[in-house]
């Protein structure tokens, strides 16, 4: 147990500090502090030295020098069980400090509010984390605390050990200290190479603050948690949760694919639903419920238990279609009142507000976990390369070539290998995630016959639509699945050393087909 008789504050996020200068005042712990903070400690009441009058130097250079100092730092980094530590702090005058609390400038903030390069720059912090490191790493006899969220539990400690805090305690707040200054440091980073133009700098650093312990991760065996970065984009990680159960790993990343495939629409209602990460119906439409009624058409069995995300704010009329079917989540820019009173009738339904729609060309970067390593690359953020390229003898009409793009939006988003049918900007059948493209093509088709079952028509909806194939077919086998579903044009990347055989293929079939000169691989 080391007692705390000395503690140095100096914040930026005043949050929690009248009640731990209070306590602390109360207790007769000897408070040292800087600038604002010490301004703000006084108004409170309390009595502050200030750190100047303990270093006999001034804060200068506008605070970016005031407590680099060895009668500050030493008294953080003293070892009170070596006598030669013992003895340097008597003939220097220094004086242990038990406490230290700090948080640092808002450099995450200051670059989420779109400062200027200069307004980032004198929001790193130089001092805070010089402090929190050194009492960190002499956690023996220093408690460093970074977090208002944790000056309860601080409080409860010393309340618990008259004043004093154990060494576990220690440990556990000199661990979370190292996680915020390596955050700190990962976000400078990371916003200074991408400044210069760096994107795959020499040494990566990531860093994140946790937004959510889960019960579990894909598995009930799997242990996780879900961190938020500091790109502030809006999305799953970013939203406001108005109702519903916690939300798991799945639900998480569920999500995050039906809205991220959501904000890809910018001219019209949209409706998405996705299960397992894939979308399984995706519609554009004059109103909202009728995207959602198009897109539920689908596949109606898949749906059970999915996501739906929209792109605009949720309606009545929508709300009361999506009440009726069994859904895990529904995410939205923004849900009116009315809408909000007819979910809440569904207690479990995770009900999620971002606010706003993610932009789709952001170039940002996307991050995958390997053993032993990451995967770093930039994100997915364009359709097509340019102009579509028509490589057979017949052009696809203008209804045709709107529902290409739609269709290979969507293609987009669905995991490789990826055969997509779609008819007046609505999918019809979603082939994901196979070792063959045929058997996607396959997939498809046999989902577009499904659905036209289940809704009472006589014909597959695969009949009259186009395709979209997230990269180029490598035989003409896929195109000559597709033309037999009924399908009549074909979007693809092309690329293919025999391009050839399948054009020739689309144009023995009668389809129309453009290439893309864009891949779009998900894995």
């Amino acid at each position: 147990m080391t007692t705390i008789r000395r503690a140095l504050i100096s914040v930026s996020d005043k949050t929690g500090l009248e009640e731990l200068g209070r306590y602390l005042g109360d207790n007769n712990i000897e408070i040292l502090s800087t600038g604002g903070t010490a301004k703000a400690l006084r108004d409170f009441g309390l009595s502050v030295k200030d750190v100047s009058d303990i270093t006999g130097f001034p804060e200068i250079m506008d605070g970016r020098v005031k407590t680099l100092h060895p009668k500050i730092h030493g008294g953080l980094l003293a070892r009170l069980d070596v006598d030669a530590h013992q003895h340097a702090m008597r003939e220097n005058g220094i004086e242990a400090i038990g406490l230290l609390v700090v948080n640092l400038y808002p450099f995450e903030a200051t670059v989420a509010g779109g400062a200027g390069f200069d307004d980032c720059i004198e929001n790193i912090d130089i001092g805070g984390p010089a402090l929190i490191r050194a009492a960190a790493k002499n956690h023996a006899f220093v408690s460093v605390v970074v977090d208002p969220a944790d000056y309860g539990q601080l409080i409860e400690e010393m309340k618990a050990g008259n004043n004093a805090t154990t060494p576990a305690f220690r440990q556990t707040l000199a661990a979370r200290a190292y996680g915020r200054t390596g955050a700190y440091d990962a976000a400078i980073s990371g916003w200074f190479s991408a400044h210069v133009g760096d994107a795959f700098p020499p040494r990566f650093a990531v860093g994140g603050t946790l937004k959510q312990t889960l019960r579990y991760g894909e598995n009930p065996h799997q242990q996780a948690a879900f961190y938020n970065n500091a790109e502030n984009r809006p999305g799953v990680a970013t939203a406001e949760q108005i109702q519903g159960k916690e939300l798991s790993y799945n639900n998480l990343n569920d999500t995050d694919a039906a809205f991220e495939l959501a904000s890809e629409f910018t001219n019209g209602p949209a409706c998405i639903i996705v299960k397992h990460a894939n979308p399984c119906g995706v519609a554009i439409a004059d109103t909202l419920a009728e995207a959602y009624a198009r897109a539920l058409a689908c596949d109606t069995e898949s749906a059970f238990g999915g996501i739906i995300a929209v792109n605009q704010t949720l309606d009545e009329a929508t709300a009361e279609q999506v009440a009726e079917l069994f859904a895990e989540v529904v995410i939205a820019p923004d849900i009116n009142p009315g809408a909000r009173k007819i979910l809440a009738a569904k207690k479990n339904l995770r009900v999620l507000v971002t606010g706003g729609m993610a932009d789709p060309t952001a170039q940002g970067m996307t991050l995958k976990s390997l053993s032993g390593g990451y995967l770093l690359q930039g994100r997915d953020w364009a359709v097509t390369d340019g102009d579509l390229k028509v490589v057979t003898k017949r052009a696809p009409t203008d209804g045709e070539l709107a529902d290409l793009v739609f269709a290979f939006t969507v293609a987009k988003h669905v995991k490789s290998n990826a055969i997509v049918y779609a008819k007046d900007k609505a999918t019809v059948g979603v082939g994901a995630g196979q070792m063959s493209r045929v058997n996607s093509s396959r997939i498809a088709a046999w989902k577009a016959a499904d659905a036209a079952r289940v809704a009472g028509d006589g014909e597959t909806w695969a009949k009259g639509s186009v395709a979209a194939s997230d990269a180029f077919f490598p035989f003409a086998d896929g195109v000559q699945a597709i033309a037999e579903a009924g399908v009549t044009a074909v979007i693809q990347p092309g690329g293919s050393m025999r391009d050839d055989d399948v054009i020739a293929a689309a144009d023995e079939a009668g389809l129309a087909m453009v290439f893309t000169g864009m891949r779009h691989f998900r894995h």
